[in-house]
């Protein structure tokens, strides 16, 4: 695939906040840790505290993968480094998507198995593994019961309840035929079904199904997937469960933070409660609240604690406590050896909503990595673009700005009248002037001629180039058309599409292309074709 490249704040939806972020802007440093580079990198190791629970990761890493491990070298390698003292992880999560969900969700992984091959490169003494983080325990499930491909939107009829990690995936048979049924004939469609069937047709839960499908596509490129719905790693957890629910701190140290980003004109993303847990079972995640009478209660559940029950609970069953999406990250860096986080342009804003908490419990906060985004077509597109005197990075603009500057570019005739306004402008100011000899009292009335006069000709001009687009109405069909392939309802392509829709054009180079053209820490828009 050959690759172009276009400076974020030139596409669509990259927000004020995070290209701040990644412009250096001096007002976001007390909002992060190091910067997000080589130098930043180097930083980050020196002064990275010691990892004191490599074991028990490695154990439980071997635990939940089981017999996949067994045909896969290059990840059973990577749990291994995890037991070195110079090894790191570069984790991304994402919550578990049917199929994979929009293209996006391919995209952190790929970012995360680059970022980490490339940082290799630049400190040879250390290793660096990179990490899928399954959001497991959020229990969104309309978020998740969905994708698309080829145009057809695959949903799961399916009632969620709890975690969604821990629903059964035995009644998906007929969703995943709807969307095997897409692929066509093909040894790479034959392929694809029966890494889906392989999955999800085996009844196992959705973190299992997920793990499965993940794992057979990004297996050979050592990519470990974690699901942290584990007793053992909310043990290691327990203790800040217990105090940040009992003393309510990161509430009032993101409330602060959050406060701080606000008042220099950046919008924030997440709200801390009060009290930032669920509590989890088989059947239900319901919040837990502190009412009047000092007893916590699971909302929906009529179940209440006192202090000292709550510490026994907690205490004696972890994992019954799921943190909701402020906590969340604070978890991920105790139970991994984590440099670096890789998320989209909301999430790398609500993780600047998080650093004071960090810092009020001792915890390293990781260098924050937006995801690599990109636009993926191929050589005919390529060249309809190019015949239509466009370029990959005009594409981003509105349509019918497109249209109107195609017509002004390609016209014989002179669109604009602003030449002639500046004429009529000069005329206009000697009129001014003899009317005020006469009458200065008559200055607003030849203004108002003037405004008038202005308004009809920018009618006219308007006029003019409808009536030029008329002239140029094939290729303007033509660019329309190219708009819609590209930008699926007017949004990025890998916001709607599923990577199905590439796998089966590519096969496994799909994947093998994405990590030879992204650049993780260039922070540019990449569109391959």
């Amino acid at each position: 695939m050959k690759a172009t490249y276009i400076e974020y704040n030139d596409t669509l939806s990259f927000s004020k906040t995070l290209l701040a972020y990644l412009g250096n802007k001096p007002e976001l440093a007390p909002f992060y840790g190091h910067r997000p580079d080589v130098e930043g990198f180097g930083k980050q190791i020196a002064t990275k505290q010691p990892f004191a629970h490599r074991n028990l990761l490695v154990e439980q890493l071997r635990l939940q993968y089981g017999d996949l491990l067994n045909d896969a070298p290059a990840v059973s390698q990577n749990i291994d480094l995890l037991a070195k003292e110079s090894s790191y992880t570069i984790t991304t999560g994402h919550q578990l998507n049917i199929f994979t969900g929009p293209l996006y969700f391919i995209f952190k992984i790929v970012t995360a198995i680059k970022l980490a091959k490339d940082l290799k490169g630049n400190f040879p003494e250390q290793d660096f593994v990179p990490v899928y983080w399954m959001a497991t325990e959020d229990h969104d499930f309309a978020e998740i019961d969905h994708t698309r491909v080829f145009g057809k939107k695959i949903t799961w009829e399916e009632e969620g309840k709890s975690a969604t990690g821990r629903m059964n995936t035995s009644t998906m048979g007929d969703v995943v035929r709807q969307y095997c049924n897409t692929f066509g004939l093909s040894d790479i469609a034959t392929d694809l079904t029966q890494k889906v069937e392989d999955a999800y047709s085996q009844g196992y839960t959705l973190a299992k199904a997920t793990r499965t499908f993940v794992h057979s596509l990004f297996k050979e490129y050592g990519l470990l997937i974690i699901d942290a719905d584990q007793p053992a790693l909310k043990k290691l957890f327990a203790p800040i469960i217990e105090q940040d629910i009992l003393e309510q701190k990161s509430f009032t140290a993101i409330q602060q933070q959050s406060d701080r980003l606000e008042s220099l004109g950046f919008n924030t993303q997440v709200h801390a409660r009060e009290i930032n847990f669920f509590y989890l079972t088989d059947e239900f995640r319901e919040r837990i609240v502190l009412n009047e009478d000092g007893r916590y209660e699971v909302l929906h559940q009529n179940i209440f604690f006192t202090a000292s029950e709550l510490k026994a609970e907690i205490q004696n069953h972890p994992e019954r406590f799921s943190p909701n999406v402020v906590m969340r990250p604070l978890y991920e860096e105790i139970i991994l050896p984590n440099l670096a986080y890789i998320g989209g342009g909301a999430e790398i804003v609500y993780w600047l909503q998080l650093k004071s908490n960090f810092d009020q419990y001792g915890i390293d906060f990781p260098i924050l990595i937006p995801r690599n985004s990109a636009l993926i077509t191929d050589d005919q597109v390529a060249g309809k673009v190019f015949r239509l005197d466009l370029t990959f990075k005009s594409i981003f603009k509105p349509l019918n700005t497109l249209k109107n500057e195609y017509v002004k570019r390609q016209t014989k005739h002179r669109l604009s009248l602003q030449d002639e306004w500046m004429e009529m402008n000069a005329i206009f100011a000697r009129i001014k002037l003899r009317t005020h000899k006469i009458d200065p009292s008559l200055g607003p009335s030849t203004e108002a001629v003037k405004a008038r006069l202005k308004k009809a000709m920018n009618n006219l001009e308007k006029k003019l180039l409808k009536a030029e687009k008329r002239n140029h109405e094939d290729a303007l069909i033509q660019i329309e058309r190219l708009k819609d392939n590209l930008f699926p309802n007017g949004g990025l392509q890998e916001r709607t599409d599923n990577f199905a829709v590439l796998y089966l054009k590519h096969g496994t180079d799909f994947i093998d292309e994405l990590i030879k053209n992204f650049n993780p820490l260039a922070f540019k828009f990449t569109v391959l074709y």
